[in-house]
């Protein structure tokens, strides 16, 4: 392999090359590190790089594989995780200043778990601030460039630089966190694929929280097989994050090639396609076609649970009161520091117990009825985003231009969160302007394997999957 065909490779393409020996993990980090040494300071995806344990890693992955030990379909391949995962002796700094002298003690579970699988941790890419928002922007620690444009375009937040390395070939896959959409958000504004598993599936031990009861952590990838192996690799139990002890979850659970003849898809016509760009709504509803032939049932629904949901001007406050109670101790030594992506989260500190406690059984309430109504229904499909990347002069602007792009940008994915679906997020199209289009497919709680399935029969039938950004 030489390295224009390494730079966007999936990863089961370079775990091909490893194995027939066209590769050493060796050299397949040092190809890494020298493409992010080429591009990032353009970019800006990544605040540090570990090349001394990228390195010590590659050795010991090559080690294994000189002697035969094979350690599964990830070994020897590099990653990076977003700034909010906790690196043993670094400082976990959630996209803020505030946080620099956060020194980690302790590997994430995720990142043990990973390395256990034989991967490669090259280094840690930047987020929006506290990972409290939707278009990639930070005015404290620099917005990460989306790779499709020359001139200056939104990554989509908050899992920005991890979005970033992998669209423009630095790594084949990093690590987000998503709470209302920042795995899913970055990867459709970039022509990624990213996976926002159900919640409690995933560990998030070592993980630095925004809203415990909605945060889960998801692989941004380029392929949909890719996003399987390292969700099956993370996946289980985890006696340090209490919620992934309810669910019983077997060693690997994916099967992506399985068929998708008589799986019954609809189009989620309530809310999600509102105000959706024309030409992002023409690419997702000619989705139909790549099922309809694979034998899948394809037809429309009304969800009335899902404009209710939407419809309520309070349903962000209870995310905004555990943001608070996270982080209050940080706005009280830091005031000044309160970026206006930040304020919403000081909603929650005037919520009362009260009021929080109607949110959690409102939240519960809407969530038993919206998958009762889709008992008949295996997956929606619906845009990812109402719109493509927007220039960053344009995002950037007053408060109240800012706050619109955030709904743009996080209103079809924070649906899924609030009534605990799992997701992904693969890309579809492009619009005019040569940007990429997400197409987004739910799944009920736990169906993580449904919507796999589903995103790999169109993502096999189609040719998006194998364009990438021209950076020459």
């Amino acid at each position: 392999m030489n390295n224009s065909e390494i730079t966007y490779s999936t990863i089961r393409e370079l775990r091909r090359g490893l194995h027939l020996g066209e590769l050493t993990p060796i050299e397949l980090t040092e190809i890494c590190l020298n493409r992010i040494n080429q591009l990032d300071p353009a970019l800006n995806a990544f605040v540090k790089l570990f090349p001394e344990r990228a390195m010590r890693e590659a050795e010991e992955a090559e080690k294994l594989q000189k002697t035969g030990k094979q350690l599964g379909p990830l070994h020897g391949i590099p990653f990076a995780v977003k700034d909010l995962f906790d690196v043993e002796g670094e400082p976990t700094k959630a996209g803020t200043s505030s946080l620099d002298n956060n020194i980690a003690l302790h590997d994430s579970t995720v990142v043990r778990k990973l390395k256990e699988a034989g991967m490669i941790l090259i280094g840690k890419t930047h987020t929006s601030p506290l990972a409290c928002e939707a278009t990639g922007l930070n005015h404290d620690k620099g917005t990460p460039l989306n790779p499709w444009k020359k001139v200056p375009h939104m990554p989509g937040g908050s899992s920005s630089g991890s979005a970033v390395a992998v669209a423009a070939g630095m790594v084949p896959m990093a690590l987000g966190t998503d709470t209302g959409g920042s795995v899913r958000i970055p990867s459709a504004l970039c022509g990624l694929t990213g996976l926002k598993p159900t919640f409690g599936r995933v560990s998030r031990a070592g993980v630095y929280p925004l809203c415990w009861s909605y945060d889960s952590v998801g692989p941004l990838t380029r392929s949909v097989a890719d996003a399987a192996s390292v969700h099956d690799a993370m996946q289980g139990r985890d006696p340090l994050d209490e919620t992934t002890l309810s669910v019983y979850q077997s060693g690997n659970i994916i099967n992506i090639d399985s068929e998708i003849a008589g799986l019954r898809l609809a189009f989620a016509e309530s809310v999600f396609f509102d105000d959706v760009d024309s030409e992002v709504e023409t690419a997702v509803r000619g989705s139909k076609d790549v099922f309809s032939s694979k034998g899948a049932l394809v037809s429309s629904i009304e969800i009335p649970e899902m404009t209710e949901a939407n419809s309520m001007a309070d349903r962000y406050l209870e995310m905004s009161v555990e943001a608070c109670s996270v982080n209050n101790d940080l706005f009280e030594k830091h005031p000044n520091e309160i970026d206006v992506v930040m304020t919403w989260l000081l909603d929650g500190q005037e919520v009362t117990s009260q009021k929080y406690l109607e949110l959690i059984r409102k939240r519960y309430e809407l969530t038993q009825r919206v998958h009762e109504r889709l008992q008949d229904v295996d997956a929606l499909l619906v845009p990812t985003t109402q719109i493509t990347a927007h220039p960053l002069g344009k995002v950037d602007g007053d408060a109240e231009t800012y706050y619109q792009y955030m709904d743009k940008y996080s209103r079809n994915t924070s649906l899924g969160n609030y009534l605990k679906f799992c997701s992904i997020s693969i890309y579809c199209g492009f619009s005019s302007e040569g940007l990429p289009i997400g197409l987004m497919i739910y799944a009920k709680s736990f169906d993580e394997e449904i919507a796999l399935r589903v995103a790999n029969a169109f993502e096999s039938s189609t040719i998006w999957s194998s364009r990438h950004p021209d950076l020459a």
